[in-house]
């Protein structure tokens, strides 16, 4: 879950939600981000990478747009109708050397409380 859209809609990387009854599958919803690291924190991060460790400007940038994508991710679900999503996953890869994007995406459904 993330601070944002997701907060108060069911997300879960299962394929079911315990205490619920999947009523309808609408199918694919997912959320997509690009993003830059921009040049002064690049450099930095660059010349962080050359000793061994974490490169903390990488981590935040990549923490940051997950939790984007699954605010995005989870507005998509809420048009086709959804009140949840499941089997959600993340994506990633590189486009060109300073642009990374990052998708995450599930199957938006309705649930009801199982009775």
């Amino acid at each position: 879950m993330t601070d944002g859209a997701a907060t108060r809609f069911p997300v879960s990387t299962a394929f079911e939600l315990p205490g619920m009854t999947i009523e309808q599958d609408l199918g694919l919803a997912f959320g997509l981000v690009v993003r830059s690291m921009g040049f002064a924190k690049a450099v930095g991060a660059g010349f962080k990478a050359l000793r061994q460790g974490e490169v903390t400007q990488y981590t935040a940038l990549l923490e940051d747009s997950r939790r984007h994508a699954i605010d995005r991710m989870v507005e998509n679900a809420k048009l086709l109708g959804a009140n949840a999503v499941v089997a959600m996953r993340f994506d990633s890869s590189e486009m060109g050397q300073q642009l990374t994007e990052i998708v995450a995406y599930g199957t938006a459904v309705v649930v009801r409380p199982a009775s």
